[in-house]
């Protein structure tokens, strides 16, 4: 069986695409309100683009990505975050000691992975006690499924035939028992894009419970 193909950056820029920035302003303007954050671990950070907006604003950002062309192309846009390209397991926590991050992100990520209790343990590892955790995923309800069978875009939403695609798709119910299987608590969701119960995207803040 193949290996499971990484991200390929051929872009030499770090932009994110329009609606990708606009999810990222959604994401920024969550962790401001969060306060009292100063260490943030960007996981499965791609080209850097969010982990350099973070770092405009004042955070002290680790960017990590197993994706060697991503890490390479956010290490040029953004000197001033570090940047680490490893794999998103558990063993990640060990290259950080102490674990200190007070906020660990990861936008678009959970549901390109085989494993999604990889992240949610590596987050676990990484963060401090009662840390902030903030993952975005696209947003899967039964309307929404409901209104792509009828409209006839469930093939393109669910994007069958790109290589590297998403292989998981999460409902808030889903991801709300996956985070709190892993230790974290005080679940809240807010949405992104589109309609009420048609989101495009879902970003739930969560607290590692010691």
């Amino acid at each position: 069986m193949q290996e499971y193909k990484h991200f390929n950056w051929e872009s030499p820029d770090a932009s994110n695409g329009h609606s990708g920035e606009a999810l990222a302003d959604s994401l920024l303007a969550t962790i401001k309100k969060l306060g009292h954050i100063r260490n943030v671990c960007d996981l499965g950070c791609g080209n850097g683009y969010l982990a350099g907006r973070l770092a405009e604003l004042g955070y002290s950002v680790t960017g990590v990505d197993a994706s060697t062309s991503g890490i390479e192309v956010a290490r040029k846009q953004h000197t001033g975050v570090k940047f680490v390209c490893a794999q998103i397991s558990l063993e990640l926590a060990s290259e950080f000691r102490p674990p200190d991050f007070d906020l660990v992100v990861s936008s678009d990520v959970i549901e390109h992975i085989y494993n999604p209790s990889d992240l949610l343990e590596a987050a676990a590892g990484l963060l401090g006690p009662r840390g902030h955790l903030l993952i975005c995923t696209p947003y899967h309800g039964y309307l929404k499924n409901l209104a792509l069978s009828i409209s006839g875009r469930m093939d393109a939403h669910f994007t069958a035939l790109w290589d590297g695609g998403h292989i998981k798709f999460f409902s808030v119910k889903t991801l709300s028992e996956l985070i709190a299987r892993h230790g974290f608590t005080d679940l809240s969701f807010s949405y992104y894009g589109r309609a009420p119960y048609l989101w495009k995207n879902m970003i739930c803040h969560a607290r590692k419970s010691s």
